[in-house]
């Protein structure tokens, strides 16, 4: 259930092809490294200069930290229940309060937290992975693999998958392991049909056609030379699939289809908080937070790459002239 996402210009500079590494052995490697490195200067010179996209890396981080460390701080777990304090507002005892169940929600949003982010970073791993693979080896085999490829893709992107995914988790039990595995089987097709689009006049490059004069095989030459030169573009799907993810398991967790007791998730803790959020806000207000807090952070962290990695994107080149 990715959110499709606007290509970028990938980086087609070739990234040492057979043919490029033996005619430059004797000082063409040097000129090679030279010219990557100064890619890597510019496109981290434009990052920083972003100062949104720094303060996304900031926040993805300090709830990354939150979510590892944050449970050292409190005597309770998340299963935990304190039945002399039952729906309790925030305290000295229990920062964030304690839901009907007397259960600390600070616990719960440390684990919550650490769950969604567990969800989102795999599925968006896997789904980037296998779009890479899946879409940039249609482009380069062509022929019948390639319609039967597209076929495949154009099909799933019209099946309900949100319904699907609500019934295939809802039957499993709400294994959060089985909704990464559903996750990411129907969320890789958008950016396969990216990769794919672009890798098609990649396959006509003179380095991936030297690989091909020198027998290479067709993996090789798709792994070592056509998906490294995705690179811009898969970095940022990369990162605005977290995002997609996180939206996608809280949407699933609050309507009761995704993570299920005991286990919690800022989707299930939602769920509990959005029928008292008169009465009791606190159970609301906190998960709510973290997650605006996590979509947001990922959301700069992917405009930024966009805009450092876009050879054609004005802020990045703004950035990188300062």
């Amino acid at each position: 259930m990715s959110t499709p996402v606007t290509p970028v210009s990938p980086d087609v500079t070739p990234v040492g092809p057979d043919a490029a590494a033996e005619h430059d052995k004797h000082d063409g490697h040097d000129k090679h490294d030279g010219r990557y490195l100064g890619r890597r200067r510019l496109y981290l010179r434009r990052f920083l200069r972003n100062r949104t996209a720094v303060a996304g890396v900031v926040i993805f981080l300090l709830l990354v930290l939150f979510s590892a460390l944050g449970g050292l701080f409190t005597p309770y777990g998340y299963a935990d229940t304190d039945f002399s304090a039952l729906t309790q507002a925030p305290s000295a005892e229990h920062w964030f309060g304690t839901n009907q169940g007397g259960n600390d929600v600070y616990a719960a949003a440390v684990h919550g937290l650490q769950r969604s982010l567990v969800i989102a970073v795999t599925v968006s791993l896997l789904t980037v992975a296998l779009a890479a693979v899946v879409g940039a080896g249609a482009a380069y085999v062509g022929g019948r693999v390639e319609k039967a490829t597209l076929a495949l893709i154009h099909f799933l992107l019209v099946v309900p998958s949100f319904l699907v995914l609500a019934l295939v988790s809802h039957r499993l039990a709400g294994d959060w392991r089985v909704l990464i595995l559903v996750l990411t089987v129907f969320g890789w097709m958008s950016t396969a049909r990216v990769v794919w689009s672009v890798s098609t006049s990649l396959r006509e490059r003179d380095y991936v056609r030297a690989a091909e004069y020198m027998g290479v095989r067709p993996l090789r030459i798709v792994l070592r030379h056509i998906i490294p030169n995705l690179g811009s573009l898969l970095i940022v799907n990369l990162t605005l699939g977290v995002v997609s993810t996180v939206l996608s398991e809280t949407a699933l967790s609050f309507l009761g289809f995704g993570v299920q007791t005991p286990d919690v998730s800022l989707g299930t803790m939602l769920a509990d908080g959005a029928g008292t959020i008169t009465s009791a806000p606190w159970l609301f207000a906190f998960p709510a937070g973290l997650t605006v807090l996590l979509t947001v952070s990922m959301t700069f962290v992917g405009d930024g790459l966009r805009d450092a990695l876009d050879p054609t994107s004005t802020t990045g080149a703004a950035g990188a002239r300062r």
